[in-house]
């Protein structure tokens, strides 16, 4: 985390490998500790329905990972579905997802 926060909403990283980490742990607890099996799942968990429209952002997240929002997946042991599912959101969330792939596997792997 950066020493100054100036996001009351966010935590903000001294470097984008160390928010792509923190998010993947996020994603990866989802999976492991919660039994979330499916980005249906996942997005319900990580967006809300009182926040956010949580089947079109699944629907979204899912396209760009080629699955369906209900098909299982697996971020624990798939690291390539794991960076698919990282970079969907970071998409879905920014706008954009301005960050390479070697970027995107730095922080799963940190």
């Amino acid at each position: 985390m950066a020493a100054k926060q100036t996001d009351p909403d966010f935590v903000q990283f001294t470097a984008p490998k160390w928010g792509i980490r923190a998010l993947y742990r996020v994603l990866r607890t989802y999976q492991v500790k919660h039994g979330l099996a499916t980005i249906a799942e996942i997005i319900g968990r990580w967006a809300p329905p009182n926040e956010n429209d949580t089947g079109a952002y699944a629907r979204a997240v899912a396209k760009a990972c080629g699955v369906a929002p209900d098909d299982v997946i697996d971020i624990v042991t798939d690291k390539a579905m794991a960076a698919n599912l990282v970079m969907a959101i970071i998409r879905h969330e920014n706008g954009q997802q301005p960050y390479s792939l070697s970027e995107i596997n730095a922080g799963l792997n940190a």
